[in-house]
């Protein structure tokens, strides 16, 4: 008989390259008002049809001037103008000033501001004790955005800066891929939900909350099918139902192999497992596949594996179905920071180590670190990526992501 060996798992980089090569983004497009795109993926590049800012404007309430006429340093001129935001001035004379707001255009003639407090004004006169050079102070027509040139590239995802940018030249709807459907459902006899009794051996549902909310962040269209009985019958119909009418399947325990975990060969009854197990700590049954037309995801069931196998690997998956392209949007910005603990006994596999930035502006560690310690992610700033086998002495630098990075 031969003996049967199990597959390696994969390392954590050779399983984000496989879900990030298997994404296929949703291709629907719709167009939406700007104030209502936030969260959203731009379907085409968008370019500006216009300079921004359209004129020569001040950065400064001050003076506009000449710049020759202030060349001593301290010269008395008569002001001539008043020019708010909004308003356009009259060309300027020799030897006079323009009182003039932030924001104001440039009246022809001027070619540099002087700030107010380098001015002393009386009556209709201004003294300006200071030399200016051209172009002093003033913004330049086409400074920050030139007409024709494009302003957010195809697979930007759209927050507040990017909202910001596409008002800023007009731009009142944008295209964007349809929202991701996705289908979440929690297997386990034991669950319960807050608010019902809590029978022996129970647990209320924390996964149902944090996935959620997760997946609301962003932006997902979610259909929530509840907590299915720990049947292979049940799950499988529960996994036909879901696949119809979602790009995605995403449930929560179940994922292992004891005799009362049913997704596993549900998945691969109904569709195919393409991906199962990472060499991760917390969150080593990771499951990856196929139910129809749907993507399937099978998140372990402890809350703390739960919640970081979402973070790292399911939240770059969705990010890329959405549309997103940008290899750094895709990739959470990590920083070099000290540890100030010890760990001395590392795992074999990738670690996810829950941490907070302490006083010092170096990084403190839960002490139990516990799969099933919901409060380690309460807690937590974020959380070191330790690589397979990595002790950890006091004073070392180690890799911390925060989940600011993370839950958006």
């Amino acid at each position: 008989m031969t003996e049967y060996k199990p597959k390696p798992m994969l390392s954590v980089s050779e399983a984000l390259a496989f879900l990030q090569a298997a994404a296929r983004p949703v291709s629907e497009i719709e167009s939406v008002a700007t104030l209502e795109a936030n969260g959203r993926v731009l379907a085409q590049a968008q370019v500006s049809g216009m300079n921004v800012p359209t004129m020569d404007n001040t950065q400064m309430d001050g003076y506009a001037v000449r710049a020759a006429d202030c060349a001593g340093g301290a010269a008395t001129l008569t002001v001539s103008q008043r020019i708010p935001a909004g308003h356009v001035g009259q060309p300027l004379l020799p030897g006079t000033a323009a009182r003039i707001f932030t924001g104001a255009l440039i009246p022809e003639g001027a070619d540099a501001v002087v700030m107010q407090e380098q001015c002393e004004a009386a009556g209709n006169l201004v003294t300006v004790r200071h030399a200016p050079k051209p172009g002093e102070w003033i913004r330049r027509a086409g400074e920050d955005i030139t007409n024709g040139s494009v302003i957010l590239p195809a697979g930007t995802r759209l927050r507040s800066p990017e909202l910001g940018l596409a008002a800023s030249v007009g731009l009142a709807t944008l295209p964007v891929r349809r929202k991701l459907r996705v289908a979440v459902f929690f297997t386990g006899d034991e669950l319960a939900m807050p608010g019902e009794p809590l029978a022996p051996g129970a647990i209320y549902n924390s996964n149902r909350f944090t996935l959620r909310a997760l997946l609301e962040n962003l932006g997902c269209q979610i259909s929530d099918y509840g907590i299915v009985p720990d049947s292979l019958e049940a799950t499988r119909a529960v996994l036909r139902e879901c696949a119809r009418e979602h790009d995605l399947i995403i449930t929560s325990g179940g994922v292992s192999v004891g005799e009362e975990d049913h997704i596993k060969p549900a998945v691969e009854a109904e569709g195919r497992l393409n991906m199962w197990q990472i060499a991760v700590k917390p969150g080593k049954p990771l499951a990856f596949g196929e139910v129809g037309q749907a993507f399937f995801l099978g998140l372990p069931g402890n809350p703390v594996s739960s919640y970081i196998t979402f973070l790292m690997f399911v939240r770059p998956f969705l990010l890329r179905l959405q549309g997103v392209d940008d290899p750094r949007a895709l990739t959470p910005q990590s920083y070099a920071m000290r540890a100030d603990f010890a760990w001395s006994k590392p795992d074999r596999r990738n670690e996810f180590l829950r941490a907070r930035i302490n006083a010092g502006g170096g990084l403190d560690l839960f002490p139990n670190q516990s799969s099933g310690v919901l409060t380690s992610t309460v807690w937590g700033d974020g959380i070191i990526d330790n690589p397979p086998g990595q002790a950890i002495a006091i004073g070392d630098t180690v890799r911390f992501i925060p989940f600011s990075e993370l839950l958006h």
